[in-house]
């Protein structure tokens, strides 16, 4: 009867949260104006790069390929993601608050792990492209057809859609007792949980954890494997334009892959003996807001077909 009880005073303190607090990024008005600059430079830089290349994708007809199919998609996770994580910490940085709505947090929660979840699939997508381009030429448009593609993209974004609604349901499910701050500047799943009282659920939220870290994993392995054999084939190419040409079309994807896993991995993996409030601030920024900004400028500068596409149209 007394644990009845607990539970029940348990989600009555969940049920009484009606927003969260937000961790301040600034306590003087000089830095939180300098913090709102920087953030509105780094998603204009965003928006600006992603734009540039869905439109240079979508209107020119020689990049309707899988390569560039897969890339105007990518640039798709990074508009999503920006745009779900950036504004309410410029508004909260402009107007000097740290509140946001339940609602809006659960929402801002299930939009951010599905565009994060989405990008982590097109990647293994793109390296798949790489590798069927590089290692099996001629079994490319087979491989590689245009209901291939589709129903890769299909499964990334329904994936993704189903990891974002198991995270969001089971994380928002849960009895919290431990007030209602956020150590984040967004609403991030490990700081949510911090808040949670109740063993079960966060059982719970470890296996879908779990399960979601195994896939990630699997995925982890096949580009490794794909870049061994990649980089075995590029080596065998005899042509030294042959080899440049490989190259400058696998380091692009390579760059991008590296800097979204180093970071968003260490920010989740890493010991909590050496957590901090500012570390996790800085890994937050690092996997959240650089990759969106950096991926289309990287992309921009080492491939020549969209440097092209992009100076066309701009003249």
């Amino acid at each position: 009867m007394t644990d009845l009880n607990v539970q029940r005073q348990e989600m009555s303190n969940s049920s009484s949260i009606s927003h969260f607090l937000l961790l301040p990024l600034a306590d003087t008005r000089q830095l939180q104006l300098l913090h709102f600059c920087l953030f509105l430079g780094i998603s204009l830089a965003a928006l600006l790069g992603s734009g540039l290349i869905i439109s240079a994708v979508a209107c020119g007809q020689h990049l309707h390929s899988p390569m560039f199919f897969f890339l105007l998609s990518l640039a798709l996770t990074d508009l999503g993601s920006i745009c779900t994580t950036v504004p309410k910490a410029m508004h909260n940085s402009l107007w000097g608050t740290s509140h946001i709505s339940y609602s809006a947090c659960a929402a801002q929660v299930f939009f951010f792990a599905f565009f994060i979840s989405a990008e982590f699939a097109f990647l293994t997508i793109m390296c798949y492209d790489r590798y069927v381009s590089i290692c099996k030429p001629l079994h490319y448009g087979t491989l590689l057809g245009s209901r291939a593609c589709a129903h890769m993209a299909a499964a990334a974004w329904a994936s993704a859609f189903l990891t974002a609604l198991l995270h969001t349901a089971n994380t928002f499910s849960l009895p919290l007792c431990q007030g209602n701050a956020l150590g984040q500047f967004f609403c991030e799943i490990p700081h949510i949980l911090k808040l949670s009282c109740s063993h079960s659920s966060s059982l719970r939220e470890l296996g879908v954890s779990v399960f979601t870290t195994s896939v990630a994993f699997g995925c982890f392995v096949f580009m490794v494997f794909s870049y061994v054999q990649i980089f075995r084939a590029v080596l065998r190419i005899p042509s030294e334009q042959g080899r440049h040409k490989a190259f400058s079309t696998c380091l692009p994807h390579l760059a991008v892959l590296s800097l979204f896993l180093s970071t968003a991995m260490f920010a989740h993996l890493k010991p909590p003996s050496i957590s901090s409030p500012s570390l996790d601030l800085a890994l937050s920024l690092l996997y959240s807001m650089v990759p969106p900004a950096l991926n289309p400028l990287i992309y921009s500068l080492r491939n020549q077909e969209l440097k092209d596409a992009l100076r066309k149209m701009m003249t």
